[in-house]
């Protein structure tokens, strides 16, 4: 085997890669996926009441909202730009407090409190904005609220959905990078007569898949970072993120060559590939929905990729957390190399004698 003969077609792919349409769909994706599901729906996904505060009179009602880390405070200069936010649903309430407000509280009076409430906010932040309100309007008058709450928390607090849609993007951007590039690019140069030509030369098919394995890897190393870093997501231990992108890039492209290797046209690759697409994708579905038996998702082989990535770059995790989903994904791509092989073989053997 050559390496450099596996270089120089490795060269040539990433050169050539721009002007297939599924390369650029690979690039494309990440950005698309996380401006759909992180941007234009980021009011839908909020974890946080969102209030729009118009203080005319530097009111102590502000000053407490902004000590709170649960409510996401806009301050504005006017009324009306404020109502307009909470029309469009860029806030959940809006709360104008007039000048001269904590004194007419603190003396008694009953100052008009105009508090305006969005028409598609959650009903759960309606109630937390209202009863905030209320809660710091007494402590403005120096007065007792009418109960004693006592909070008991079951359970973990949840992750925000926000957080939870990271592995859904992060899959995609993996195995269409990472596996769907390679393969229709071998799959390719099967149909135009291309590997063919390269097969009666010196080159090996295993140079040739290696070639294909390095551009997916290479690929979907990238496209998996900057997915990470579109969704804030880098986590704090740099090298051990590399580590674990690393491996389940190298994982998606194994998966790849497989698939083009086993592929004798576009049309039996498309089916293969959807074929298998519930194998491949269903362990995101147990982070979106963790009340789901989680043991379930670890019958899946991609699982053992992206569930390092998660406990690393979302929860901050160590290595003891993730030695094992490593192990477990490097004995699956193992098992897959004498099956790549095979194929290779089998490859050479029909387009040389084609």
């Amino acid at each position: 085997m050559s390496l450099t003969r596996m270089f120089k077609i490795f060269r040539k792919d990433l050169a050539l890669g721009p002007r297939s349409p599924i390369f650029m769909w690979a690039i494309i994706l990440p950005f698309a996926l996380t401006f759909i599901l992180q941007v234009a729906f980021g009011s839908l996904f909020s974890a946080k009441p969102r209030l729009a505060i118009v203080d005319q009179g530097a009111s102590e009602i502000t000053a407490s909202i902004k000590q709170m880390d649960g409510i996401e405070l806009t301050l504005l200069d006017s009324a009306d730009e404020m109502r307009a936010g909470v029309e469009a649903n860029d806030f959940d309430a809006g709360l104008v407090l007039s000048s001269g407000f904590d004194a007419a509280v603190k003396s008694g009076d009953k100052p008009l409190l105009d508090l305006y409430i969005g028409g598609e906010s959650l009903a759960s932040n309606r109630i937390i904005l209202s009863v905030t309100t209320l809660d710091l309007v007494r402590q403005v008058e120096d007065s007792a609220p009418p109960v004693d709450v006592r909070v008991e928390n079951f359970g973990n607090e949840g992750l925000p959905i926000s957080v939870r849609l990271v592995p859904v993007i992060m899959m995609y951007a993996l195995f269409i990078a990472g596996a769907f590039v390679p393969a229709s690019s071998l799959v390719e140069e099967k149909e135009n007569g291309t590997l063919s030509a390269l097969l009666v030369s010196p080159v090996k098919a295993s140079e040739v898949l290696l070639a294909k394995g390095l551009l997916g890897t290479t690929l979907a190393f990238v496209m998996a970072f900057m997915t990470l870093f579109l969704n804030d997501a880098l986590g704090g231990q740099p090298f051990l993120l590399v580590v674990v992108v690393l491996a389940a890039a190298a994982f998606s492209s194994v998966l790849g060559v497989a698939i083009g290797a086993a592929s004798r046209d576009s049309a039996s690759m498309f089916t293969l590939v959807k074929g298998s697409g519930i194998f491949l994708f269903a362990p995101v579905a147990f982070y979106l929905f963790p009340e789901w038996p989680q043991w379930i998702a670890k019958l899946f082989p991609t699982y053992w990729t992206i569930d390092p990535i998660w406990q690393v770059a979302v929860l901050g995790k160590g290595f003891d957390a993730v030695w094992l989903d490593l192990l477990v994904a490097l004995a699956i791509a193992l098992a897959l190399i004498p099956l790549i092989r095979l194929l290779s073989i089998r490859m050479q053997r029909k387009l040389v004698a084609e």
